[in-house]
Protein backbone atom coordinates (compact mmCIF):
# COMPACT_ATOMS: atom_id res chain seq x y z
CA UNK A 1 0.00 0.00 0.00
CA UNK A 2 1.36 3.41 -1.05
CA UNK A 3 2.48 4.64 2.63
CA UNK A 4 0.31 8.32 2.46
CA UNK A 5 -2.77 5.88 2.50
CA UNK A 6 -1.33 4.88 6.05
CA UNK A 7 -1.44 8.33 6.71
CA UNK A 8 -4.81 9.10 5.65
CA UNK A 9 -6.50 6.28 7.13
CA UNK A 10 -4.36 7.21 10.54
CA UNK A 11 -6.22 10.81 10.10
CA UNK A 12 -9.42 9.23 9.13
CA UNK A 13 -9.74 6.76 11.90
CA UNK A 14 -8.68 9.45 14.74
CA UNK A 15 -11.34 11.57 13.48
CA UNK A 16 -14.38 8.94 13.54
CA UNK A 17 -12.82 8.04 16.82
CA UNK A 18 -14.33 10.07 19.33
CA UNK A 19 -15.94 9.56 22.96
CA UNK A 20 -19.58 8.35 21.80
CA UNK A 21 -17.81 5.79 19.24
CA UNK A 22 -15.90 3.77 21.64
CA UNK A 23 -13.20 3.48 19.11
CA UNK A 24 -10.52 1.35 20.38
CA UNK A 25 -12.21 -0.13 23.69
CA UNK A 26 -13.49 -3.11 21.90
CA UNK A 27 -16.81 -1.59 20.02
CA UNK A 28 -17.00 -1.78 16.19
CA UNK A 29 -16.05 1.91 15.58
CA UNK A 30 -18.40 4.29 14.79
CA UNK A 31 -21.14 2.19 13.50
CA UNK A 32 -22.08 0.49 16.56
CA UNK A 33 -24.23 2.46 17.93
CA UNK A 34 -25.88 3.67 14.62
CA UNK A 35 -27.63 -0.43 14.99
CA UNK A 36 -25.58 -2.51 12.55
CA UNK A 37 -26.15 -6.39 12.43
CA UNK A 38 -22.90 -7.21 14.22
CA UNK A 39 -23.26 -4.56 16.98
CA UNK A 40 -27.25 -5.99 17.58
CA UNK A 41 -25.58 -9.76 17.08
CA UNK A 42 -23.16 -9.20 20.17
CA UNK A 43 -25.76 -7.25 22.28
CA UNK A 44 -27.88 -10.25 22.14
CA UNK A 45 -25.12 -12.61 23.44
CA UNK A 46 -24.41 -14.05 19.69
CA UNK A 47 -22.44 -17.22 19.93
CA UNK A 48 -18.29 -17.09 18.77
CA UNK A 49 -15.24 -15.85 20.25
CA UNK A 50 -13.97 -12.43 19.88
CA UNK A 51 -10.65 -12.80 20.88
CA UNK A 52 -8.23 -15.65 21.36
CA UNK A 53 -8.04 -19.44 20.35
CA UNK A 54 -11.43 -21.49 19.97
CA UNK A 55 -11.80 -24.84 20.64
CA UNK A 56 -11.51 -25.67 16.79
CA UNK A 57 -9.54 -22.82 15.43
CA UNK A 58 -12.28 -21.17 13.76
CA UNK A 59 -14.10 -17.69 15.36
CA UNK A 60 -17.59 -19.12 15.38
CA UNK A 61 -16.99 -23.24 15.06
CA UNK A 62 -20.29 -23.68 15.51
CA UNK A 63 -21.62 -21.69 12.61
CA UNK A 64 -19.00 -22.45 10.83
CA UNK A 65 -19.42 -26.62 11.21
CA UNK A 66 -23.30 -25.85 11.11
CA UNK A 67 -23.19 -24.61 7.22
CA UNK A 68 -19.67 -26.67 6.23
CA UNK A 69 -21.31 -29.69 7.30
CA UNK A 70 -25.03 -29.36 6.42
CA UNK A 71 -26.07 -29.81 9.95
CA UNK A 72 -29.84 -30.33 11.19
CA UNK A 73 -31.53 -28.49 14.12
CA UNK A 74 -30.53 -31.99 16.34
CA UNK A 75 -27.12 -31.95 15.13
CA UNK A 76 -26.56 -28.67 15.94
CA UNK A 77 -27.82 -28.93 19.30
CA UNK A 78 -25.41 -31.92 20.26
CA UNK A 79 -22.45 -30.39 18.31
CA UNK A 80 -23.12 -27.20 20.22
CA UNK A 81 -22.88 -29.31 24.02
CA UNK A 82 -19.91 -30.86 22.31
CA UNK A 83 -17.94 -27.64 21.65
CA UNK A 84 -19.33 -26.21 25.44
CA UNK A 85 -17.71 -29.18 26.90
CA UNK A 86 -14.92 -28.46 25.02
CA UNK A 87 -14.38 -25.28 25.46
CA UNK A 88 -14.63 -25.62 29.26
CA UNK A 89 -11.77 -28.49 29.22
CA UNK A 90 -9.64 -25.49 27.08
CA UNK A 91 -10.23 -22.74 29.65
CA UNK A 92 -8.95 -25.17 32.50
CA UNK A 93 -6.05 -26.26 30.93
CA UNK A 94 -5.35 -22.61 30.09
CA UNK A 95 -5.71 -22.13 33.84
CA UNK A 96 -3.41 -25.07 34.73
CA UNK A 97 -0.95 -23.76 32.24
CA UNK A 98 -0.52 -20.36 34.22
CA UNK A 99 -0.22 -22.42 37.33
CA UNK A 100 2.16 -24.51 36.22
CA UNK A 101 4.65 -21.43 35.24
CA UNK A 102 4.01 -19.53 38.19
CA UNK A 103 4.82 -22.73 40.08
CA UNK A 104 8.14 -22.57 37.70
CA UNK A 105 9.08 -18.88 38.50
CA UNK A 106 8.55 -19.30 42.26
CA UNK A 107 10.92 -22.53 41.67
CA UNK A 108 13.95 -20.21 39.78
CA UNK A 109 12.88 -16.73 42.43
CA UNK A 110 14.89 -18.23 45.60
CA UNK A 111 17.97 -18.37 46.62
CA UNK A 112 18.68 -22.19 44.73
CA UNK A 113 17.04 -23.85 42.50
CA UNK A 114 14.01 -25.71 43.80
CA UNK A 115 14.09 -28.98 41.90
CA UNK A 116 10.76 -30.84 43.55
CA UNK A 117 9.05 -27.24 43.02
CA UNK A 118 9.82 -27.13 39.49
CA UNK A 119 9.37 -31.03 38.73
CA UNK A 120 5.62 -30.94 40.49
CA UNK A 121 4.37 -27.42 38.13
CA UNK A 122 5.93 -29.61 35.64
CA UNK A 123 3.62 -32.13 36.16
CA UNK A 124 0.60 -30.36 36.40
CA UNK A 125 1.48 -29.00 32.70
CA UNK A 126 1.68 -32.64 31.75
CA UNK A 127 -1.10 -33.98 33.32
CA UNK A 128 -3.49 -30.35 31.99
CA UNK A 129 -1.98 -31.50 28.75
CA UNK A 130 -3.12 -35.17 28.77
CA UNK A 131 -6.51 -33.77 29.94
CA UNK A 132 -6.92 -32.07 27.19
CA UNK A 133 -6.30 -34.88 25.39
CA UNK A 134 -8.45 -37.10 26.66
CA UNK A 135 -11.13 -34.22 26.21
CA UNK A 136 -10.43 -33.69 22.28
CA UNK A 137 -10.54 -37.20 21.74
CA UNK A 138 -13.41 -37.86 23.58
CA UNK A 139 -15.55 -34.63 21.56
CA UNK A 140 -14.50 -36.55 18.11
CA UNK A 141 -15.65 -39.57 18.60
CA UNK A 142 -19.16 -37.61 20.26
CA UNK A 143 -18.91 -36.13 17.17
CA UNK A 144 -18.09 -38.79 14.73
CA UNK A 145 -21.40 -40.41 16.94
CA UNK A 146 -23.76 -37.63 15.83
CA UNK A 147 -22.46 -37.20 11.71
CA UNK A 148 -23.39 -38.95 9.26
CA UNK A 149 -21.14 -40.68 6.40
CA UNK A 150 -21.30 -37.82 4.28
CA UNK A 151 -20.98 -35.46 7.09
CA UNK A 152 -17.65 -36.97 8.59
CA UNK A 153 -16.20 -36.96 5.19
CA UNK A 154 -16.76 -33.47 4.54
CA UNK A 155 -14.96 -32.86 8.86
CA UNK A 156 -12.14 -34.89 7.66
CA UNK A 157 -11.50 -33.24 4.66
CA UNK A 158 -11.93 -29.88 6.28
CA UNK A 159 -9.03 -31.05 8.70
CA UNK A 160 -6.64 -32.45 6.36
CA UNK A 161 -6.47 -29.18 4.49
CA UNK A 162 -6.13 -27.07 7.51
CA UNK A 163 -9.25 -24.88 7.08
CA UNK A 164 -10.29 -26.53 11.10
CA UNK A 165 -7.38 -26.84 13.33
CA UNK A 166 -8.00 -29.52 16.29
Amino acid sequence: MYPGMHRWMRRRMEAECRPDTRCGTGGWSRWEHQGSRRSEYHAAGGEGFEAGPSAFGVRRPLRFLAYKLGLDERQVGELARILNSLKTERAQAEVDGRRAMAGLADAIAGATFDPQAASAAATVRVHSAERLRDAVTRALAELHGVLDPEQRARLAYLIRTGTLHI
